[in-house]
């Protein structure tokens, strides 16, 4: 009886591991899709402005115009259009930032856990060094000394979010390091770096793919928060962010300004997320 509850429990589990990785992928899936194909659905351009159209109400409500299904904001442009536009410089900061990132701190973290010694410890205080700055600050500052741009929004998660990698990637490297099978590769006549890369990596890689995914949806938030302030690519441009900083000064009058841009921005963050733990328990060997 007590085999049957375990097996009907890891089995409950595995289906609530299943479900989450559907919706969270599904949604990702239907955003990129969106963004891809953006200039062919978007119903109207998304920096064509007419006074005479601002604040429409969503097409559901009274008032409405027809082509404007979710609305316009106060100079008249299409909420709509301008989420979907967002969503292709949401999308490409999370995978470039994202991808980066993990590529730089997977890198140090593998080396600092494995190499040990000197390598370690000059990681291990550049980490410490790094963290010690509060990172929605820190990047900030890094934006306000290069100037607004795609490119400077990249290079600030690089630089802030590194260390994350870098942590969880020693820790596990060091873990990995102490088994059995890589003192066996090295008694096999193995150097060091052919060992960290051929036997070490693949057993890191799935918290590597784990932490990626996070990453992505930290990514969006941080690009959220810099065009919130303005300090993101040019005003004109559709961000999400920047959609939510207008849509708050006229809630009362155009709540679907704010309300749909960050409903989007929420979706998104939480796909990543979820995503993130789902494929976190799928690579638990309890449950596999």
């Amino acid at each position: 009886m007590a085999s049957n509850s375990g097996t009907d429990g890891r089995s409950q589990i595995r289906r609530r591991v299943g479900l989450k990785l559907w919706l969270s992928a599904g949604w990702l899936g239907v955003l990129v899709l969106a963004a891809l194909l953006a200039p062919w659905i978007a119903p109207q351009d998304p920096l064509a402005q007419d006074l005479f159209l601002g604040r429409l109400p969503p097409v559901w409500q009274q008032g409405a115009e027809p082509g404007f299904w979710l609305g316009t904001d106060s100079l008249g442009r299409d909420v709509l259009s301008r989420i979907l536009y967002g969503a292709r410089l949401a999308l490409i900061v999370a995978l470039v930032a994202g991808s980066l990132t993990c590529l730089i701190g997977a890198s140090l973290g593998l080396m600092a856990g494995f190499l040990r010694g000197w390598v370690d410890v000059v990681i291990s205080r550049a980490i410490d060094i790094w963290m010690a700055f509060p990172p929605v600050l820190f990047s900030i500052l890094l934006i306000a000394v290069m100037g607004p741009g795609l490119v400077s929004i990249i290079l600030a998660i690089v630089v802030i979010d590194w260390t994350r990698f870098a942590r969880v990637v020693r820790a596990e490297a060091m873990a990995q390091g102490a088994m059995d099978y890589v003192a066996s590769a090295q008694v096999a006549g193995r150097g060091r770096v052919s060992t960290m890369l051929t036997e070490i990596l693949p057993n890191v890689l799935p918290t590597i793919v784990v932490l990626l995914t996070l990453e992505m949806g930290i990514a969006v938030i941080v690009e959220a928060i810099l065009s919130f302030v303005n300090l993101s690519i040019s005003t004109d441009d559709p961000t999400w962010g920047g959609m939510i900083a207008e849509g708050r000064t006229s809630i009362h009058q155009a709540w679907w300004v704010l309300i749909f841009p960050l409903v989007t921005l929420f979706l998104t963050v939480l796909s990543f997320s979820q995503l993130g733990e789902g494929l976190k328990d799928r690579f638990d060997p309890v449950l596999r």
